[in-house]
């Protein structure tokens, strides 16, 4: 298919920013929406959630950020503020932006004014103001890209259920989400459930248990079977296929099944927050912007350890002048 140039520009609202894309991860959302995996894709597409740029304009009530700052965008771009008085939104109002009746996702999305949303297989990219934040210091743009997708869908939920120190969790699919969660649990066993042995000794052996892959035909009973009594199975990936498993575990274990879908704003803080003061990296494999159909192959492939970061060149170096990136030095 010949490329084809977007110019994808709404009007700039007053809480809006503008932003010089440096650096976009690539996650199987986007593999999944260019091949309409999920449903038919709205063509043309840009995908790409985990955004990180420079601020270049920003809106006339936008008081948090300004001008120069290095900021990161994930997958969500807008959402309705509940300023419609006469249909209020319980999740927004609640705090669960990302299941405001009419949010805008980073891509393949629609505005209410009919307008698409465009990713970040981009030189800009404008988004509302409470979807871009400030990216930590000591976190390089590169490495910052792929938490603001994959480290908030784990995170989010980890936090949601009340994870504390001592319980033990488990993670199903170490790739671009499951390794950044075993991070933040500070996993410290491997099981491996081909193995008859490992299988065996990991049954009822978790509080809970992220499920971070999205292939078809998963294994659910078996991963319900590694939770403990009233145990929670955590759903972040989202395959193609439908979900099947016995009720059994839910009944007679009391066992729970619960899907999350990325963070809230405070979520992302606490996240970015967390990544800092850590010691969370994102394992990467970069590659220049213009290379993005190579990128997509990798991940197609599964072969990647453990992100694709796509870099723009021009950009990433005057974003690397700026306090804190570190993108462009050895780490």
């Amino acid at each position: 298919m010949p490329a084809r140039v977007i110019n994808a520009y709404a009007a700039f609202d007053p809480e809006d920013v503008e932003i010089k894309i440096s650096h976009c991860g690539i996650c199987g959302s986007d593999v999944h929406t260019l091949e309409s995996g999920w449903g038919p894709a709205k063509y043309p597409v840009v995908t790409g959630n985990e955004i990180v740029g420079e601020v270049t304009a920003a809106g006339s009530d936008v008081k948090h950020l300004a001008v120069g700052d290095r900021v990161g965008v994930g997958a969500m771009v807008w959402a309705c503020r509940n300023k419609d008085l006469n249909s209020p939104c319980d999740e927004y109002a609640d705090g669960f932006d990302p299941y405001c009746k009419d949010v805008v996702m980073a891509y393949n999305s629609l505005y209410k004014d009919g307008s698409k949303s465009y990713g970040g297989y981009a030189d800009f990219v404008r988004v509302s103001s409470d979807y871009a934040f400030k990216i930590p210091e000591n976190i390089p743009s590169d490495e910052a890209a792929p938490l603001l997708y994959a480290g908030v869908t784990v995170f989010a939920p980890l936090r949601r259920e009340g994870v504390k120190p001592g319980d033990r969790v488990g993670v199903i699919g170490i790739g671009g989400l499951g390794h950044l969660a075993i991070q933040f649990i500070r996993a410290q066993e491997f099981y491996n459930l081909s193995d008859p042995e490992d299988a065996k000794r990991a049954v009822r052996s978790v509080k809970m248990v992220v499920l971070t892959a999205d292939a078809n035909n998963m294994l659910y009973n078996t991963y319900l079977n590694l939770l403990r009594p009233r145990g929670t199975l955590i759903m972040v990936g989202l395959p193609n296929d439908e979900l099947i498993c016995s009720p059994g575990s839910f009944v007679r274990d009391g066992k729970r099944l619960v899907g999350s879908k990325i963070g809230s704003p405070l979520d992302v803080k606490e996240m970015l927050e967390l990544a800092s003061k850590g010691n969370v990296h994102s394992i990467i494999q970069k590659l220049p912007m213009e290379q993005v159909n190579d990128g997509l192959a990798m991940v197609r492939s599964g072969k990647v350890r453990y992100r694709v970061v796509l870099e723009n060149p021009t950009a990433a170096s005057s974003l690397s002048n700026l306090k804190g990136d570190n993108s462009n030095k050895p780490h």
